[in-house]
């Protein structure tokens, strides 16, 4: 069955790098990921994604410049590499297989997700 599974989460100071992986099985074709993230008491929210062969990729303004995707397929992981946190960026980052549609950065436009990966940032 499909799984994607999150890692490398965990509590960093202001400033701190990290970088977060995603490992997929299940997936026979070839498929664009995304990293979404929410927060306590708000909604989901995109945060980037990568096309399979990376060559396009997307990001929200609010990580602009300081996050990075990118992925290895022969490893089946996407990884979202983080520097400069801040501490709103505070919350469970999730990935999940992009199944099509216009609106990439919408939640209902993703079929598979992980189970989440907690990244605290304090002050």
């Amino acid at each position: 069955q499909v799984q994607l599974v999150e890692s490398g989460g965990g509590l960093v100071q202001a400033g701190d790098s990290l970088r977060l992986s995603c490992v997929a099985s299940g997936l026979t074709s070839n498929y664009a990921v995304g990293w979404f993230r929410q927060a306590p008491g708000k909604e989901r929210e995109f945060v980037a994604r990568i096309s399979y062969y990376g060559s396009n990729t997307d990001y929200a303004d609010s990580v602009k410049g300081r996050f990075t995707i990118s992925r290895d397929n022969a490893k089946n992981t996407v990884y979202l590499q983080m520097a400069s946190l801040k501490p709103e960026d505070t919350a469970v980052y999730y990935c999940a297989r992009y199944g099509g549609g216009h609106r990439y950065y919408s939640p209902i436009n993703y079929d598979y997700w992980g189970q989440g990966t907690q990244v605290t940032v304090s002050s």
